[in-house]
């Protein structure tokens, strides 16, 4: 038995974070392992050991199986562990710059319980260089530990797709690495214990956390090159959505659609790159100049829902419209940067009075987050317009199909997200 075997033979891991990322990863650790769940959120322990999880990544019976996950918001219940894994979120403040504050603060937290021989891997999304210089001095003076000579750390960034049932946890590919050889070969035979779809070893952290944030933002770029399109094929009278499919015929055309890009990835990921550019002395020109295009498509479609209705002849201020999904993507209840909002106080903005109505959600967030209060059902019969923002599967009231009966006559219906047959919908991006 060599190093790393017994190594893992000895493994105690610590989860720092339960939220999308981490309670999947508990989960699947704490089949194998002996696993502490930790989340400072001490209702949603509550919620977990009765087997709720309002994320719904996770099922009762996967929480049940996971039989050596222990939960716990007491920071004391990680002192045991002797790898702990962080995975909390990353997001940006209102300038749209990197807020570090949940990372740093869960740094603190492993800090005051690390100990000699110890492994730390972060997860969380952050830019080059963030994990050995901004995390690693906050363990190294919270434990009075030194690195690289008293404990080690590695990263793997998460691959989680919120709402995803096809694309879960162990059949996506696991990127690994670690601050030396020998660390990166633990972190990379740890998670090849619960990955069936393989790792991939990175040459180094800052290779890895570069990996990450570039596969977002690459997404982010694509997307915005097709809300470009979409408006200028809109200005030409031509059907965005039929133009793609023609395009798509070819074999290496990219599926990218046009839309609103929300979230706690696509929507945030590249600001940390871009921060990190400009700290060395670069301005990332396109990569900022798709966040621009991409922030301001909530203003574009509100306008384009406006001239449609007048269009019809709808007396715009003063009227109601029913805005269909709030989440940032369709079968998930998440509501981090959503751009819904966004879309929401632009309607706003003409005197139009919104109703959201979103089934998968949780209302008192979207109150505390957005100021936003759901209904509880949408009234029949009774909107000047209809806009689907979120094509959730299950909209539980409302039958897409019959998504006309929710208005007036004259209503006009807007399909955001190319969900509804043409005979349905009226205007599309």
């Amino acid at each position: 038995m060599n190093s790393v075997d017994n190594w893992l033979n000895n493994v105690k891991i610590g989860v720092v974070g339960l939220g999308y990322v981490g309670l999947p990863l508990a989960v699947e650790f704490g089949h194998l392992f002996p696993v502490v769940g930790f989340d400072i959120k001490s209702g949603r322990i509550a919620a977990l050991r009765d087997g709720h999880d309002e994320t719904r990544e996770t099922t009762s019976d996967e929480l049940a199986a996971a039989s050596q996950l222990q939960l716990s918001s007491d920071p004391e219940a990680l002192r045991a562990c002797n790898v702990y894994i962080v995975t909390v979120p990353t997001p940006i403040d209102r300038h749209k710059r990197p807020d570090l504050t949940p990372l740093i603060s869960a740094s603190e937290t492993v800090g005051a319980v690390l100990k000699r021989g110890d492994v730390v891997i972060f997860e969380s999304t952050v830019y080059p260089g963030c994990t050995e210089e901004d995390c690693v001095p906050v363990l190294e003076r919270r434990s009075g530990l030194i690195f690289n000579t008293d404990f080690t750390v590695g990263y793997s960034p998460e691959r989680i797709n919120p709402g995803d049932k096809e694309h879960r946890l162990p059949n996506i590919k696991k990127v690994t690495s670690g601050s030396n050889d020998e660390t990166a070969e633990r972190v990379d035979r740890l998670y090849g214990r619960i990955i069936t779809a393989g790792t991939f070893r990175a040459e180094s952290i800052k290779v890895a956390e570069a990996a990450k944030v570039i596969e977002n933002t690459q997404r982010d770029l694509n997307i915005a090159l097709i809300n470009e399109l979409a408006i200028i094929f809109n200005r030409m009278g031509i059907d965005t959505e039929a133009v793609l499919k023609a395009a798509g015929s070819k074999w290496n055309f990219l599926p990218f659609r046009p839309g609103l890009v929300g979230g706690h990835c696509i929507g945030v990921d590249p600001y940390y790159l871009t921060h990190k550019a400009e700290a060395i002395g670069y301005r990332p020109e396109i990569i900022l100049a798709g966040r621009r295009l991409n922030d301001s498509m909530a203003g574009y479609v509100a306008g384009q829902l406006v001239k449609a209705m007048l269009k019809r002849r709808v007396q715009v201020e003063g009227s109601r419209v029913l805005v269909l999904g709030l989440a940032f993507k369709e079968n998930c209840p998440d509501l981090r940067n959503s751009k819904v909002a966004d879309l929401v106080r632009e309607l706003g903005e003409y005197g139009i009075a919104v109703d959201v109505y979103d089934p998968m959600i949780d209302p008192v967030e979207a109150k505390r987050e957005f100021d936003i209060a759901p209904i509880e059902a949408p009234d029949r019969g009774q909107y000047d317009a209809i806009m689907l923002a979120v094509a959730h599967n299950d909209f539980g009231a409302v039958r897409l199909e019959e998504i006309r009966e929710f208005g007036k006559e004259n209503c006009v219906v807007y399909d955001l997200k190319y969900a509804l047959n043409r005979e349905i919908a009226d205007a599309r991006l």
